[in-house]
This record gives structure tokens, C-alpha cells and sequence, in this order.
């Protein structure tokens, strides 16, 4: 029998962004990297990702991120935080002595910090620095790890995600690569966020990127001040922090919920 089937798999969400995560770090997780077995545990077990935790030289460990359709080489800021609290429940240790876990995700190292431990974890996660926000289309395009295009709406039940996304992702504006939607309404409370994300081909309940994007371009444009409070599909409220001179924003940090769902059998 593979050492594949021996591995134990998990369900994690962060803040509604529901994913399979398993421990490759001792092998037997290639058939887990296959794009139709992706496909299908995410079918199956109704998550917006794989994520693979392994080992990466000079870094508490390593984060792989799959879509649904087998597609990776992309961040996921929900999939950071669940992941840090994953290597926390497998009673890893951050080898910083200020107990910040460093890791390399698909975009480049990241570091995060576990902030409260009670029924779910709290992490903060430090994001990639982001420059060449884009005025396009009636919206903005930027990259926060993924790539993201944000549309400021009136209303932001009114929208049709399953006509309104899907036109945005598959723009010919945005091909090859294609790119994830954000209709974002500011409130009074915060800014209220939907993201079709590619890959899932579908609105999911969160998108940390996203989020991130989203209150990246309502600084941009006048609208909010960091730290910025973000509500997701779910109802859950994130906060994204940043630092701003000449356009680019750096130490920019998500912060928000992860929790295990359960271990699948």
C-alpha cells in the first residue's frame, strides 16, 4: 500500500474558507498533488483548496496551496493563517526566539504570529509587499500574492456573482493568468467583501487576498485608513494593516480567525 493513504487529512477553516490540509513532511503526499485527486478531496469534503504542509530549508516549513481545479503557485492569506495554526496543532515550534513562525509560501516567505488560542486560533500574517495598484475597467488591479481586481459597489447584495464574476476572472484583459473579483461596499462599520475566486471558479466565503486587496485599494483611493476592518461572506471580521509611502505598501499584516473543523477519517 502507498504511504499516501497512510497520511491523515484535516479540514481547517479560515473564516469560511474551508480547506484539506495534510502533513507531507515525512513523504507520501505526491498522490495528494495530483490535480483529479485535488479535485475530488475537494469535492468531496467541500473546501476552496489543498494545502500541503512540508519542509523548506532556513524556514519553520513550507505551505503548498492547490485550487480546486489542481491549479497552484499562488498565496492564500486564509490558507496562511490555517496552515501557521496546523503546525501549531502538530506541536511544531517556531525556531525565532520571539515565537514568530517564518515559512515559505508559492510567493515568497512569510511570517506570522499566533495571537490567542481558545476555540479557534487567532493569527496575524504578514502579507508580500504590494505596489502598482492599477486603475482599470471602472476598478483597480493589484497582486497581494494572487492576483485581484477591486470594484467598489452601491450594494453589495445586488450583486450577481454568478454572472458578474465569472465576466471579471475570464476578461480578456486578465488572460492568460485570469484574475480573482472583489466587489467591495464601504460602511459605516467597515468594508463588506464577495470574491469569485478563480481556480474555484466560484464565490467563496472568504478570500484573504482579496480582503487584502480590497482594503489596500479603499486606502488608495481615499476611503479607509489603516488598520482597515473587512467583513467576509460568513460574517466573520478581519482587520488588514499597512504601511504606505509613494505608492507602495509594505509590513502589511492580515489578521483573522483559523479553526479546525475536524480530521477526516
Amino acid at each position: 500500500m502507498s504511504n499516501s493513504y497512510t497520511i491523515t487529512l484535516f479540514k481547517f477553516s479560515g473564516a469560511g474558507n474551508d480547506f484539506v490540509v495534510l502533513d507531507g513532511r515525512q513523504g507520501g503526499a505526491d498522490a495528494f498533488r495530483q490535480a483529479a485527486r485535488i479535485t475530488e478531496l475537494c469535492k468531496e469534503y467541500r473546501t476552496d483548496g489543498l494545502m500541503i504542509l512540508g519542509l523548506a530549508p532556513g524556514y519553520d516549513f513550507a505551505m503548498e496551496f492547490y485550487n480546486p481545479d489542481g491549479s497552484g503557485g499562488m498565496m492564500c492569506g486564509n490558507g496562511g493563517r490555517c496552515i501557521v495554526a496546523f503546525a501549531d496543532y502538530l506541536g511544531l515550534q517556531p525556531a525565532s526566539p520571539d515565537d514568530l513562525w517564518h515559512f515559505l509560501a508559492p510567493d515568497g516567505p512569510h511570517e506570522a504570529q499566533i495571537l490567542a488560542k481558545e476555540k479557534a486560533w487567532t493569527v496575524k500574517l504578514k502579507m508580500i509587499d504590494v505596489e502598482g495598484v492599477k486603475p482599470m475597467m471602472g476598478g483597480y488591479f493589484l497582486n497581494t500574492g494572487t492576483r485581484h481586481f477591486v470594484k467598489f459597489v452601491p450594494d453589495i447584495e445586488g450583486i450577481d456573482m454568478e454572472k458578474d464574476g465569472p465576466e471579471i476572472r475570464w476578461d480578456d484583459a486578465f488572460q492568460p493568468e485570469g484574475t480573482n473579483a472583489n466587489f467591495v461596499q464601504v460602511a459605516p462599520d467597515g468594508l463588506h467583501v464577495r470574491t469569485f475566486e478563480k481556480g474555484v471558479e466560484a464565490e467563496t466565503l472568504a478570500c484573504g487576498t482579496g480582503l487584502t486587496a480590497s482594503a489596500i485599494v479603499a486606502y488608495y483611493t481615499g476611503q479607509a485608513q489603516s488598520p482597515v476592518r473587512l467583513q467576509c461572506r460568513r460574517g466573520d471580521w478581519l482587520q488588514v494593516a499597512f504601511n504606505e509611502k509613494d505608492g507602495r505598501f509594505t509590513e502589511v499584516y492580515l489578521t483573522g480567525p483559523a479553526e479546525l473543523v475536524r480530521m477526516i477519517p
